[in-house]
């Protein structure tokens, strides 16, 4: 994911000229080919994340376009009153990349492990939060942040996650990304956990259960109109998510209470309340979390027993 990233604002800086990209002095050889051609634009900030914030919010108020850049827990909780105030409160276009969200970083610990910041994130006024699935959603997440001009905040995993979308996706804020059809369930993944949610989808199939797959790239706005029609049509709606308590299963609970929608037709899925400080890497930590295909199908097949 941070190659595609690194790749698309490369591509995005040649076509906005007021596009301006501040890093927290990591991936600096990832964006050689960004420093050489927009040097200009190019701003180590050093282990200062709220400093950045900062930074970027006064250029954004000068009519730049500020991208900033480092660990996820870093890049959100590190700097949060920064964001509220510079950011949200004036209400201007700057993008917050957080790299490594949810447990990408496992090894690393509860400091560098991020399961909380999709909550506080959304609960910004004026913040869009964006949670790509793969490489190309995490091009589309870009160019649509690009788009909008407001505050976005995008959650992307490490790298080498699997690509499931042939070319990149027009993706509109509001919107779900549906990547399979189906008649009885339906699985909403948000983020990098996208490759367990289609694990998921051949352990259904296994099971005869027609399975429709969406990518929930856009936790706020959320795509309420989909959600509706979802548990008028679905047997049973899930909610995947490499995230703890308050993420998208809070907004997915919203929309149900807000629209009388029948809550006994959902399953969530996510970390729960708890660190994880078990030693392994990302697949050892989603064991753990219950977050592994098998450990999800079996909380299925249970509901619908």
């Amino acid at each position: 994911m941070r190659n595609a990233f690194a790749a698309e604002l490369l591509e995005q800086a040649g076509l906005h000229e007021n596009l301006v990209f501040l890093s927290g002095d990591i991936g600096n050889r990832m964006f050689d080919s960004y420093k050489e051609k927009f040097g200009e634009r190019f701003f180590n900030c050093g282990i200062a994340e709220a400093n950045m914030t900062g930074v970027a919010a006064g250029l954004a108020l000068s009519g730049m376009r500020p991208v900033t850049y480092t660990i996820t827990p870093f890049n959100t909780a590190r700097c949060y009153e920064q964001i509220k105030i510079d950011v949200c409160y004036n209400n201007v276009p700057v993008i917050i990349v957080g790299v490594g969200g949810g447990l990408s970083y496992a090894s690393l610990g509860a400091t560098h492990q991020s399961l909380d910041e999709i909550a506080f994130m959304k609960n910004l006024p004026n913040m869009n939060v964006f949670c790509p699935g793969d490489a190309m959603e995490v091009r589309a997440c870009l160019r649509e942040a690009l788009r909008l001009n407001e505050p976005v905040y995008i959650r992307l995993g490490k790298k080498n996650e699997p690509v499931y979308n042939e070319e990149i996706p027009l993706l509109t804020a509001g919107k779900m990304h549906r990547h399979k059809k189906g008649e009885k369930i339906c699985l909403v993944s948000t983020g990098n956990i996208l490759p367990v949610a289609y694990d998921c989808l051949d352990l259904l199939a296994e099971q005869n259960l027609s399975t429709e797959l969406v990518s929930c790239f856009s936790v706020k706005p959320l795509d309420e109109g989909y959600l509706e029609e979802a548990f008028e049509k679905f047997d049973l709606v899930i909610s995947i998510e490499e995230h703890g308590v308050g993420g998208l299963s809070s907004a997915i609970l919203d929309v149900v209470h807000d629209k009388g929608l029948d809550v006994k037709k959902y399953l969530k899925v996510h970390t729960g309340d708890q660190f994880y400080s078990y030693s392994g890497g990302q697949q050892n930590a989603r064991v753990q979390a219950g977050l592994e295909a098998n450990q999800i199908i079996k909380r299925v097949l249970d509901r619908l027993s």
